[in-house]
């Protein structure tokens, strides 16, 4: 067994052990789960070990982290090592050799399913070379070596009882059926997504009708098809006030969404902000889920990030009943009040991200956290870039990946003023660390590159990720700041202003080469 070895996997809980599960939860008079999916999910979650010992967990091994030395060049090779230190690792599964074999072995789990020990909704191929895996790489959400293929999603009929308008952290109105409760899959379904307005209208969709839902990957429950209208039934007029707050609600350009124009003070969009900020890829507070987030929003204790932070001190000086809420006791509040003061630290990425600003997901904030370095000379930047002239504003749309709608969202949150307090309130409270450096002892690390043209020995994306990681940043267009052009086949536009305005250019052999060196 190698000397360091993370091993990665997914919990989840049998057939028989779901059932034994629900029939003992019902003899003794407790809770009774929906689903195997719902009763693990619920059993990680739970602050009380002893209450996930209670739930009949299983592991299955199928991947790794950090691994010293590593022991293996491909999946299967690794999945057989795990098999040999002791993890379950495997239940169908098979290496092979071509296409038509995919396409075989779908089919074949496919008619097995409704057999297997566990539910599931498709099954995952991966390139079998790891060697291959690091080459292919990854996007924000997904590697490029992994595919999942899902099985048909399953379907029921059933009455859309209500439609009713939920309002999202940045606005979005997003209309939700209210169904008489049906089955699919297993799982009891009384609520489903119709998406917006346009969605609402192509389907034709009215209170009363006779619907079509499935659950998307066996898991999102969606409106497909009406399949008749009731008698009594008239056409849904979706609102142009928002439900929440009483703002007109507009759409802009030509977004399919419609938004509500009150921003912070719509209380829908402060609580959903409140609860992306303490979600799992921002700040990641153990024990503050959206339940708790609301209950501290309607108590009048947190209205803002910041207040969280604030939140044990108030409770030591105004003593806050807080343990005496359904749902906390004192031990409850203790671990929470740790877990919050063990988020004070956090990366500049994660931060810019739990802001929840529109277009910043996870993949644009670790490019701004790159570009920028520390959140100091990104808020100085974004205050530079108010003026669309400016050379701040111009370094801004030149951050490849980030574009004009990405910029003025950018530019338009920060020029708010009670967005620049909420800022400024949480920086008082926390601690941003700077990017994270990328190798500085390199022959174009520091230096801006843009890469043009059609390159034929690696992908652009290859390309782009290497020179990252060699400390270059990466841009998408050439101005007097571009160090480096690599202009490959059918360059146009870029090169020209590089040869215009005398900055380096190679080819793509010369920057293998230079990659390499």
């Amino acid at each position: 067994i190698p000397e360091i070895l993370e091993v990665r996997g997914e919990i989840f809980m049998l057939k028989s052990d779901f059932l034994a599960l629900n029939e003992r939860n019902k003899k003794e008079g407790k809770q009774t789960f929906a689903n195997p999916r719902n009763a693990a999910a619920g059993g990680v979650r739970q602050l009380d070990p002893e209450i996930t010992r209670s739930r009949p967990l299983s592991f299955i091994a199928y991947g790794w982290g950090e691994v010293k030395p590593r022991l293996f060049k491909t999946q299967k090779d690794a999945s057989d090592l795990l098999g040999e230190w002791g993890f379950k690792n495997r239940y169908e599964v098979k290496l092979l050799s071509n296409i038509s074999g995919l396409d075989i072995f779908y089919h074949e789990i496919e008619k097995s399913r409704a057999t297997l020990p566990f539910d599931i909704d498709g099954i995952v191929f991966k390139i079998n070379r790891l060697d291959y895996q690091e080459r292919l790489g990854q996007v924000a959400r997904a590697p490029r070596w992994a595919i999942a293929r899902k099985f048909p999603a399953e379907k029921a009929t059933t009455t859309l009882k209500a439609i009713e308008i939920q309002v999202g952290r940045t606005g979005a109105l997003t209309p939700v059926a209210k169904l008489k409760p049906v089955t699919v899959g297993g799982v009891t379904v009384a609520k489903a997504s119709l998406h917006n307005a346009d969605e609402i209208e192509r389907l034709g969709a009215r209170v009363g009708d006779t619907v079509v839902i499935e659950r998307a990957g066996d898991v999102i429950p969606k409106v497909i098809e009406v399949l008749s209208h009731s008698e009594k039934s008239e056409p849904f007029k979706f609102p142009n006030e928002c439900p929440a707050c009483g703002s007109l609600a507009v759409r802009e350009g030509e977004d399919v969404v419609i938004r509500c124009t009150g921003g912070l003070i719509c209380p829908a969009q402060r609580i959903e902000r409140l609860r992306h900020f303490v979600s799992r890829t921002a700040f990641d507070i153990e024990g503050l889920g959206e339940k708790q987030v609301a209950s501290f929003f309607k108590e009048d204790i947190v209205h803002s990030p910041a207040d969280i932070f604030k939140l044990e001190a108030k409770n030591e000086t105004l003593k806050l009943p807080i343990q005496e809420w359904d749902g906390w006791g004192e031990l409850s509040v203790k671990n929470l009040f740790e877990a919050i003061n063990q988020s004070r630290i956090i990366s500049f990425e994660r931060f810019l991200f739990a802001l929840g600003i529109r277009h910043v997901g996870d993949s644009n904030a670790k490019l701004l956290a790159r570009t920028y370095g520390t959140i100091e000379s990104f808020l100085e930047a974004m205050k530079k870039a108010e003026d669309p002239e400016s050379e701040a504003f111009l370094e801004l749309m030149n951050v490849d990946g980030i574009g004009p709608k990405v910029a003025g969202t950018l530019v338009d949150f920060f020029r708010e003023d009670h967005n620049q307090v909420v800022v400024r309130d949480l920086l008082g409270q926390v601690t941003v660390n700077p990017a994270k450096a990328v190798k500085t002892r390199t022959p174009i690390s520091g230096q801006t590159i843009v890469f043009t043209g059609t390159m034929e020995k690696m992908s652009r994306m290859e390309a782009k990720a290497k020179a990252e990681s060699m400390g270059a940043k990466v841009s998408g267009s050439v101005s007097a700041k571009t160090d480096l052009v690599v202009a490959g086949p059918g360059a146009g536009s870029k090169l020209k202003k590089a040869t215009e305005l005398g900055v380096r250019v190679i080819d793509e052999d010369d920057w293998i080469k230079l990659a390499k060196s």
